[in-house]
């Protein structure tokens, strides 16, 4: 059995780590948060020690290595600027890191956090999920087996609506967020990469506090993409059934189907850290500079080949701001 510790566990990301932790087996034996939101640790381990002082936390995990009680893993689910020095903080602890995406903001406190691997010994893992989900690695398989030169043409849409509340929050802060494109769509990019190959080009047609688009270029793809958090953007039809998100990956005029599964891939990627497996740094690179590249590039507007949502024109509303 692994223990673990969390760090945000009032997150809304925190609930899918105690899941996974539970499921494979493990024990939550400390989780910190300064909000104490966290009732939902009742659902998975109501005797996990819970700290909303950083200080008190830290202690209590000093006790647990002078009582020779091993922490395995310390879980990084907080705010996304504060993943690099919660990673830190891990590796000198003493234990492996399971960090939710994304790992990092910038790409070169990656190079810093493989000194402090090596240093430490101990290893950093993410959470790249839709690589372990079935319908995108059936799509891998379709790509790698593809005729030599073989260039497929994508839409990628993703919009998952947030309320007035995501701009007061963290989220709503592009230096500690890293914006729409990092927050929402890291993963999203990681997939994209994974499946066609190395990134050429990366053109941005499109970057507000509430959506952001463009067109990148992969070895083996085109992809115009979209990503939101306004309800306004959502198609008619999925307003119409009371749905507040929407998935879509479209290749070459055929649908992906990738929304079912998604609750179960963090248990999945669990179970492949704790086999021997996971995603490390090195697998969050060209994701984490793709996200980086798009907040530092000027938008060239509607121009060239992009994507068709870019051209919604939204309502007067609260949400539509």
């Amino acid at each position: 059995m692994k223990n673990y510790v969390i760090i945000g566990a009032a997150g809304y990301i925190a609930p899918r780590h105690m899941k996974a932790i539970k499921e494979t087996g493990g024990e939550l034996v400390a989780a910190y948060d300064p909000n104490d939101s966290v009732g939902i640790i009742d659902s998975y381990f109501p005797n996990a020690a819970f700290f909303t002082e950083f200080e008190r936390f830290d202690r209590h995990l000093e006790k647990l290595k002078r009582l020779g009680k091993k922490v395995d893993y310390v879980v990084v689910c907080s705010p996304n600027y504060l993943h690099d020095a919660h990673i830190r903080f891990g590796l000198r602890y003493g234990a492996d890191v399971i960090c939710e995406k994304p790992v990092v903001l910038n790409p070169w406190n990656l190079d810093a956090l493989e000194e402090i691997q090596k240093e430490t010994g101990k290893q950093i893992f993410t959470i790249l999920q839709l690589r372990l989900h079935k319908n995108i690695i059936a799509l891998k398989t379709k790509v790698d087996q593809a005729p030599k030169g073989a260039i497929f043409d994508l839409d990628l849409t993703y919009i998952t609506s947030r309320g007035l509340w995501y701009y007061t929050s963290w989220k709503g802060d592009i230096e500690k967020s890293g914006g729409i494109a990092t927050n929402i769509g890291v993963h999203f990019f990681d997939m994209l990469g994974w499946v066609f190959g190395n990134l050429e080009e990366n053109i941005v047609h499109l970057h507000t506090h509430d959506r952001a688009a463009g067109l990148l270029i992969f070895e083996k793809a085109r992809v115009r993409w979209f990503l939101s958090i306004n309800f306004g953007t959502l198609p008619d039809n999925i307003k119409a059934k009371g749905m507040r998100t929407y998935r879509s990956i479209k290749i070459d005029g055929e649908e992906i189907e990738f929304s079912d599964g998604f609750t179960e891939l963090h248990t999945r990627s669990y179970e492949d850290i704790i086999g021997g497996g996971g995603y490390g740094l090195a697998a969050s690179k060209d994701a984490i500079e793709a996200v980086y590249n798009i907040r530092q590039e000027e938008p060239v507007g509607l121009k060239g080949d992009y994507h068709l949502y870019c051209e919604k024109k939204l309502s007067k509303h609260p949400f539509n701001r």
